[in-house]
C-alpha cells in the first residue's frame, strides 16, 4: 500500500523561520506554532531561536508528557522527509523517558519548605538588627543576612521558574513573584524570558545572553567583531571604552560582580515599562515596587548615611557570590556563533557547562548549579535529583565520547579569570582596530 503520507524537506522546512511563519519538527511531525508562539508559556524567543528545524531533543527537554496532547491542533498534516534520530538522542530520549518512570520529576523533597523557613528567619533576623541594635557591626552584619536573602530566594525563584515546587500553579506562581519581585526586586517574567533564552542557546554568542556582557565581560575574541545580538537585538559594539574594560576584566570581574544585581534591577524595569507583551505585568510592577518601598525604607532606619551606605554595599556584595556562581559553570566552557539547534540537545549542553564538585552538605550554596550538566539537559527535573541522576549522564557522555567537566569550586574561578584573562589580552592587542578614543590612547600610551 501506497504511503499517503506528504514529506517535506529540511531545505522547506528551513525557511519558515520568521515571525508570523515558525514551523518545527517534532519526531519528523511539521507543527506550525506562528499563531501559538505569542501564548507559549515559555515565551516567544525558544520558538523563534528554534523554528525551521527538528526540535524533538529540546521539547522532550521542557515540557512534561501532558503536552503532547496540545500539539495535534498545531498539525499540518506533513512530515519531515529526511527526519533522523542520531545515537546520542536515541538515548538521551530513553533516560528522559527512564526518569519519567522513576518518578524523578514529582519526587521535590522538602528543600523548598526548608529554604523558605530559613529565608523568614534570616529576614527577621537582618530587620530587626537593623531595628533593634544600634552596633555599627551588627548593622554590616544585617547587609550580610540580606544578600544571603536575596541569594536563597533565587534559587527558589530560578527552580519555580522551571517547574512547580508548590502544590498547585497558582501558588507557584505567588512563591515566583514573592521570592522574585518582592523579597529581591527582580522581575520573575525577565528572569523567564532571559533564563529560556539562555538554556536553549547555550553558549551562542550571539543568542546566549548570559555570554552578552560587553561592554565590562567578553569571554571571547570573537566578540570584538562586534557581533549582532539577537536576544536584544541589537550590536554589540566593540569600541575604544569596550576595548579599555576588557583589557582588565580579569581584575575588575570579581569588583563588578559585587554590584552585578544593579544590572538585574535595571533590566526588570526596563522590561516592565517597555511595549514587549509581559504575562501578568500588572503583578509583576507591583511585586517590584513593594521591593523599592520596603528596602530603602528598612536603610532609611539606620542612623546615618555612612551606616546606610554600608549596608547597602554589604548585601550587594554577598549576593554579588551568586553572580559569581552563574557565571563559573559557561565562561569557561566551549562557545560558539550562530544559531541554536534543537537536534544536537547533548552535545551542545554539555559542550557549554561545566559542573562544581562539592560535598552534599553544600548543595544549599551552589542551589543545583553545581550540577549544572544535569540542570541543562533536564530542566525540569527537581534540584534534589540533579546528584542522583549524575552517573547516569556521567556515563552517557562516557559512551559518546562527550566532555562531562567537573572541577572544584576554586577550579572553576581560576578557569573563568584564565578565560577572561586570554581575551583581555587579545583585547589589548591594537590589531583588532576600534574608533579612536583619547583616554584608552592616553592610558596606554608608552614612552
Amino acid at each position: 500500500m501506497a504511503d499517503s503520507k506528504v514529506y517535506i524537506s529540511s531545505t522547506e522546512l528551513k525557511k519558515h523561520n520568521k515571525p508570523g511563519d515558525l514551523w518545527i519538527s517534532i519526531q519528523g511531525k511539521i507543527y506550525d506554532v506562528s499563531t501559538w508562539a505569542k501564548d507559549h508559556p515559555g515565551g516567544e524567543v525558544p520558538l523563534l531561536n528554534l523554528a525551521g528545524q527538528d526540535v524533538t531533543d529540546a521539547f522532550v527537554a521542557y515540557h512534561p508528557g501532558t503536552a503532547w496532547q496540545y500539539l495535534d491542533k498545531l498539525f499540518l498534516n506533513l512530515y519531515l522527509e529526511d527526519y533522523k534520530v542520531s545515537e546520542v538522542s536515541q538515548d538521551y530520549r530513553k533516560l528522559q523517558s527512564e526518569f519519567c518512570k522513576m518518578g524523578l520529576f514529582e519526587k521535590k523533597g522538602h528543600g523548598v519548605l526548608i529554604t523558605l523557613c530559613w529565608i523568614v528567619v534570616l529576614f527577621i533576623l537582618s530587620v530587626c538588627g537593623v531595628l533593634c541594635s544600634e552596633s555599627k557591626w551588627v548593622h554590616i552584619a544585617c547587609g550580610g543576612l540580606m544578600g544571603v536573602v536575596w541569594i536563597q530566594s533565587g534559587w527558589l525563584g530560578h527552580d519555580s521558574g522551571h517547574y512547580q515546587v508548590m502544590p498547585t500553579r497558582h501558588f507557584n506562581r505567588f512563591l515566583q513573584v514573592l521570592s522574585g519581585n518582592c523579597l529581591a526586586g527582580i522581575s520573575i517574567a525577565w528572569w523567564k524570558w532571559n533564563h529560556n533564552s539562555h538554556h536553549i542557546a547555550c553558549n551562542s554568542l550571539d543568542f546566549d545572553p548570559d555570554l552578552q556582557h560587553m561592554p565590562f565581560f567578553a569571554v571571547s575574541s570573537t566578540l570584538f567583531s562586534s557581533i549582532r545580538s539577537y536576544f536584544y537585538d541589537r550590536k554589540m559594539n566593540f569600541d575604544s571604552f569596550c576595548r579599555f574594560l576588557v583589557s582588565y576584566q580579569h581584575y575588575t570581574f570579581y569588583p563588578v560582580m559585587c554590584f552585578a544585581r544593579i544590572n538585574l534591577f535595571a533590566q526588570s524595569i526596563i522590561l516592565l515599562s517597555s511595549k514587549r507583551k509581559v504575562p501578568n505585568r500588572g503583578q509583576e510592577i507591583l511585586g517590584v515596587l513593594s521591593f523599592w518601598i520596603w528596602y530603602p525604607l528598612l536603610v532609611s532606619c539606620l542612623p546615618n548615611w555612612h551606616e546606610r551606605v554600608i549596608f547597602v554595599l554589604a548585601s550587594f556584595s554577598v549576593t554579588g557570590i551568586q553572580h559569581v556562581q552563574f557565571c563559573l559553570n559557561h565562561f569557561s566552557s566551549s562557545v560558539y556563533l550562530g544559531h541554536p539547534k534543537g537536534n544536537d540537545w547533548f552535545k551542545k549542553q554539555t559542550n557549554g557547562t561545566l559542573d562544581i564538585t562539592c560535598s552534599s552538605w553544600m548543595d544549599w550554596f551552589h542551589g543545583g548549579l553545581q550540577f549544572q550538566i544535569e540542570h541543562h539537559l533536564f530542566p525540569r527535573l527537581p534540584r534534589n535529583q540533579l546528584r542522583n541522576i549524575s552517573p547516569f549522564v556521567k556515563e552517557l557522555c562516557k559512551k559518546h565520547n562527550l566532555p562531562y567537566m567537573t572541577v572544584s569550586f576554586w577550579e572553576a574561578n581560576m578557569l573563568t579569570i584564565a578565560t577572561l584573562r586570554a581575551a583581555a589580552l587579545k583585547a589589548q592587542d591594537l590589531a583588532y582596530p576600534v574608533p579612536k578614543n583619547l583616554v584608552w590612547e592616553a592610558v596606554n600610551t608608552h614612552g
